[in-house]
């Protein structure tokens, strides 16, 4: 049986409650009641209870000095207020003492059994509501991935699997979870077959209607500099919608949000996917215009992003876009410099365009993998997006876009390159050993996989991928297998198993958010 929830009832004319006393009894509640504020602090130091309703006006020790000695020997004891006045000065005290709701006397029975249940009862109530709803949309769902989906039906899903997955996090206990990520796993394994069938007549298509890489600055960005404003781009590497949805709650009180999405290209990697959104180009034709930025990309991995501004500079002239002054770009890569840069944001709005890649996301998400104190502070999705949140709420990011949210005339636009899967299932790979090292995704001569876990990519022109003397074919992961090479199999298979990575084709990977933050 569950334990009664224990109620204190304050009041100096107790027994004119006797009504409401028998009801809140009658529905389960243990009631105590104390006629003055000295007696009300001492039991609440003596006793447990889980609810307190006061008076406001009492002889002796007034309502708001007994509040605030219950909250001294109490703090996170729930107190509702109860008042002859609406003075909203009173109202203004009442509130900055941290009561948890508010009634005028005279009440009813039902406003004291409401209040009552949203306290008490909300989060029971809440999770029925939440299991009855979930197991209706799991429906739903379920018949969606039978019919044929196209670029938007994938979006809502995607959409609508992250909200019920952060909606789970404030319900751990309905036992929902595994049959919501059982059901990712099924929506992640049909959405591979439909990027399978769909890719390629995307990069064909010159007029698409889904927006890809290279076309994110050309349809979210270029627009804006027609305008007079300052026009912030940034771009958060690896950040994924649900870590977004976390971080725009904290957003919420500064700005509206104008949100489209996007398909990552593939391989959902930095040197691809970013090198592509500031080119507004594919990677082959990246290499085809600008071969030295290629070449260097694939000698020397810390090279492979060196290059953004000048490719971003690039775009603009092919556009005919000329700015006076010329573009900014920034790369944050560490807390010093970010602060550095939340101190003189202000005057980058000179500028017609500033370019700001974050890079925090895409470390958090490496650093995983290697660190044990990681891992144990990001145990799994619903800590991972905690931890998120909590980097976003203290750091410079924050910082500069509430900076930003205050000046007129700033347009600032915010997306990621690509997302990341939190990989649990290794696939054997082989390879030469000039093949490249990355876990969902490689490039190589003679590679060998399980094709039911990965696309195998024969022409890597029919990506639009770049071919060199190295490059003969490409492999990319689905849903969440990772790459292990037979060479010391196990040892890799356990060492990578439950990181978070990215290069291949699920939807956590490829579908992102473009947000224009519209200040309140």
């Amino acid at each position: 049986m569950e334990t009664r929830k224990k109620i204190l009832w304050v009041d100096d004319e107790i027994d004119l409650l006797r009504a409401h006393l028998r009801l809140l009894e009658q529905k389960g509640y243990a009631v105590e009641t104390a006629t003055n504020g000295e007696d009300a602090i001492e039991l609440v130091k003596e006793k447990s209870f889980d609810l307190v309703f006061l008076d406001e006006m009492m002889p002796g020790l007034g309502g708001l000095q007994t509040l605030a000695e219950i909250k001294e020997a109490s703090p996170q004891l729930p107190v509702v207020m109860v008042t002859k006045s609406e003075a909203e000065s009173l109202m203004e005290e009442a509130l900055g003492s941290k009561i948890t709701d508010y009634l005028v006397k005279p009440v009813n029975p039902s406003q004291i059994l409401m209040a009552c249940k949203k306290i008490l009862e909300a989060k029971k109530i809440t999770g029925e509501f939440v299991s009855r709803d979930y197991i209706n949309e799991f429906r739903e769902i379920s018949m969606a991935l039978t019919g044929p989906m196209d670029e938007k039906d994938w979006i809502n899903l995607y959409m609508k699997i992250t909200n019920w997955d952060r909606e789970l996090d404030s319900h751990p206990d309905l036992g929902l979870r595994q049959t919501l990520l059982d059901q990712k796993r099924e929506c992640n394994a049909e959405f591979a077959k439909f990027i399978e069938r769909k890719y390629q007549s995307w990069l064909d298509s010159p007029n698409r209607s889904v927006m890809l890489s290279p076309d994110v600055v050309e349809r979210t960005v270029l627009p804006h500099l027609n305008e007079k404003s300052s026009v912030f781009f940034f771009v958060i590497d690896c950040l994924r919608l649900d870590q977004w949805l976390e971080m725009e709650e904290l957003l919420a009180d500064y700005f509206t949000f104008d949100k489209e999405y996007y398909f990552s290209i593939l391989p959902t990697a930095t040197p691809y996917s970013r090198n592509s959104i500031f080119a507004g180009l594919f990677p082959s034709d990246l290499a085809k215009r600008f071969p030295e930025v290629w070449e260097a990309s694939e000698e020397d991995e810390n090279s492979r992003n060196r290059h953004e501004h000048m490719l971003l500079d690039k775009l603009l002239e092919r556009k005919r876009i000329q700015l006076r002054p010329e573009s900014k770009y920034v790369k944050i890569l560490d807390a010093e410099f970010g602060r550095q840069f939340e101190n003189n944001i202000l005057s980058y709005a000179q500028s017609r365009l500033t370019s700001v890649v974050v890079n925090f996301v895409d470390m958090l998400a490496h650093g995983r993998s290697d660190s044990s104190l990681l891992k144990e502070i990001a145990p799994d999705e619903a800590a991972y997006r905690s931890l998120t949140k909590s980097w976003f709420q203290h750091s410079s990011l924050l910082g500069m876009l509430k900076t930003l949210g205050r000046q007129k005339n700033v347009k600032i636009i915010l997306t990621t390159d690509h997302g990341s899967v939190r990989c649990l299932r290794g696939s054997k790979v082989i390879g030469d050993r000039e093949a490249s090292t990355n876990l969902r995704y490689k490039f190589g001569r003679n590679l060998k996989v399980d094709e039911r876990q990965a696309v195998f990519v024969k022409n890597p022109a029919d990506f639009k991928l770049h071919v060199s003397s190295v490059t003969t074919n490409y492999v990319m992961a689905k849903e969440d297998y990772y790459f292990v090479y037979p060479t010391d199999y196990h040892r890799y298979l356990n060492q990578y198993r439950d990181s978070f990575q990215h290069g291949g084709i699920s939807m956590e990977e490829m579908i992102l958010p473009v947000i224009q933050l519209q200040p309140k």
